[in-house]
């Protein structure tokens, strides 16, 4: 465990039984070994750090994923939660994973984050090479309820495919497909997190493996059409064995709420990450590079929290 993550874990990791109170933010996240859960963390870290001025405390808890955090957003368990961007619009609108629920009106944008670049790993021995290798390959899909799942489903949509044209699906959450992988339990990996996260640098350290392009016309063609998607690559030399950029697609991760919180306490989390971006950007890897700019791009036509927009406007009286 590294330092930063085990100092995030003492300081904003503990979630009190009682949460009523307003002076509380919650964050779903995802797994610990993703990127969600860090980045939370550090969103948290810098509300806390702050606390003395508007009495906010943010906690963290680690969720399975974008699709639970949604769903739980709606039911009022949490108050905010990272989730793709991807997701994010089709909870707002009630399509895909969300049709059965309707489309969610009370859903707000508060901050977008960083590009999510969609990952396949492979090992090396399994000679996959291209995305149509993957069939008639041991493929772990990820766990119901994540946004990788969801968005490798969405792909298998895309390019007609079906679980069958797998030898075998596994179903491993993000926390344990990179040991899983170079334990020969299966031969490819599927992972959406921001570039670097340590699922993937442990799937590339532990065993020979590589990542794959993901890559196809009519994948290309969807991409264009969908207005969700974009084409983005993985720089190489992040992870061992990869020396070159490997062309994919993505999303970006984004920062939700609903309309019910205070937007008090959204402004609150909004300035204490603007007044000091270049702490916030050292918390993480993936936060790095992050422009203000981007923070502030609204992904969909999800629309912005009250507390987002009565910053943007006094950021401009400022």
């Amino acid at each position: 465990m590294t330092s930063i993550l085990r100092i995030l874990l003492i300081s904003v990791f503990f979630v009190p039984s009682v949460l009523a109170d307003s002076t509380h933010l919650v964050m779903g996240t995802g797994g610990v070994t993703g990127v969600y859960y860090p980045a939370g963390g550090a969103l948290c870290q810098m509300v806390n750090a702050q606390r003395s001025e508007h009495g906010m405390r943010c906690y963290v808890e680690s969720t399975q994923g974008s699709v639970q955090n949604l769903k739980r957003l709606r039911a009022g368990d949490i108050d905010l939660a990272i989730v793709q961007s991807d997701w994010k619009i089709h909870a707002w609108r009630g399509t895909s994973e969300f049709k059965d629920y309707g489309a969610d009106e009370n859903l707000r944008t508060v901050l977008s984050l960083y590009r999510e670049p969609f990952t396949i790993v492979a090992r090396k021995d399994s000679n996959i090479s291209t995305l149509e290798d993957l069939k008639g390959k041991r493929v772990n899909i990820g766990n119901e309820g994540s946004g990788q799942r969801a968005t490798m489903e969405w792909l298998m949509k895309v390019l007609r495919w079906w679980k069958s044209d797998f030898s075998e699906v596994y179903e491993y959450d993000s926390e344990d497909q990179a040991q899983a992988l170079c334990d020969d339990k299966f031969d490819a990996m599927i992972f959406v997190a921001g570039t670097p996260n340590s699922s993937v640098k442990q799937a590339t350290t532990l065993c020979e493996s590589v990542i794959v392009p993901v890559q196809s016309e009519r994948l290309d063609e969807e991409i264009a059409r969908s207005g969700v998607y974009v084409k983005t690559f993985i720089p190489g030399g992040v992870y061992r064995g990869n020396s070159e950029d490997v062309p994919t697609f993505g999303m970006a991760a984004t920062l939700v709420s609903a309309a019910r919180v205070d937007e008090g306490a959204i402004e609150a989390l909004v300035k204490s990450v603007m007044d000091d971006l270049n702490a916030f950007r050292r918390l993480h890897p993936a936060l790095g590079g992050l422009a203000r700019e981007e923070l502030m791009m609204r992904t969909g036509d999800v629309e912005w929290h009250k507390g987002m927009q009565r910053y943007l406007e006094n950021d401009e009286a400022r």
